[in-house]
């Protein structure tokens, strides 16, 4: 079948268009929510999605931040609206889809992003960092999943994309061991959550980043310098050099696998975690 290609308006993603003229990497007509919107994978994976012609929430807990992706958004000729909501807190989690259904009036993919860590050794990690991290990077991604789940079950159908990490394969850089835990959880949900959604329709699947240029890659590689006893330009070396293809990701790169897995070009993809990383760890 022979297929043609266009380019995306904002992010350069590929359209591949068959000889009925169905178009298997558009997200016309769907409603993405994204949460941890407001910068970072967020950001850049709600501006995809909103590229690709999807209706876009853009969640934060920080409403400014949000508003400011989906403004951007809709700066661009896009469709987006901005939600505030605490991942961790099963009633904001409630009202965040309920308040996507209020605006949209359905909910058919949804981008578990929001996250949390700090760099910290193994015997520095303290409770609180412990039940911080879980909180958000654990118990928030099973929240919105289950959510966005009993909204996608009466749909007969939709994607959960979770933002997990390399960490949770043992990638010995990691911010530190409770963060690559939380991570670890991420990618064990999104196996069994697969393969009991996949009755209704769901598609469930996850992606692990590798080391990705953001605030809060940058702020942790500060602190691992400084523990190292490195300058910050020798840190950023010794880190980019261990990347087999020799680069970190731009957050651009996680958000065009979001818009794959969220496409019909991956409608028989579930309980995969695919790792973005340049090539750090090979499974």
């Amino acid at each position: 079948m022979k297929r043609f290609f266009t380019l995306s308006r904002m992010t350069g993603v590929s359209c591949a268009t068959g000889e009925r003229g169905d178009t298997i990497m558009t997200l016309v007509g769907k409603v993405a929510l994204v949460t941890g919107a407001g910068t970072g994978i967020g950001e850049a994976t709600a501006s995809a999605m909103a590229a690709m012609d999807a209706t876009v929430v853009a969640s934060d807990i920080d409403m400014a931040a949000a508003e400011a992706t989906a403004e951007a958004i809709r700066n661009a000729g896009g469709k987006a609206i901005a939600i505030v909501a605490d991942v961790g807190d099963k009633d904001a989690v409630d009202r965040m889809i309920v308040g996507t259904l209020e605006a949209c009036g359905q909910l058919d993919v949804i981008v578990n992003n929001a996250g949390v860590t700090r760099r910290a050794r193994v015997m520095d990690i303290t409770e609180a960092d412990w039940d911080r991290i879980y909180r958000v990077n654990a118990k928030g991604v099973f929240l919105c999943l289950q959510a966005a789940a009993r909204v996608m079950i009466d749909a007969d159908g939709g994607r959960i994309i979770n933002i997990a990490s390399i960490a949770g394969k043992g990638y010995a850089g990691t911010s530190n061991a409770a963060y690559a835990a939380s991570k670890g959880a991420v990618i064990s949900l999104t196996k069994t959550a697969a393969q009991q959604l996949g009755a209704h329709n769901i598609n469930v699947n996850a992606i692990c980043p590798g080391v990705t240029r953001t605030a809060l890659s940058n702020e942790n590689l500060r602190v691992r310098a400084q523990q190292e006893g490195l300058d910050l330009e020798t840190m950023e070396k010794r880190r980019t050099e261990a990347i087999p293809l020799g680069r970190p990701n731009d957050p651009n790169d996680i958000a065009q696998m979001a818009v794959f897995l969220a496409s019909p070009a991956a409608r028989n993809i579930t309980g995969q975690s695919y790792n973005v990383d340049g090539g750090i760890v090979p499974d």
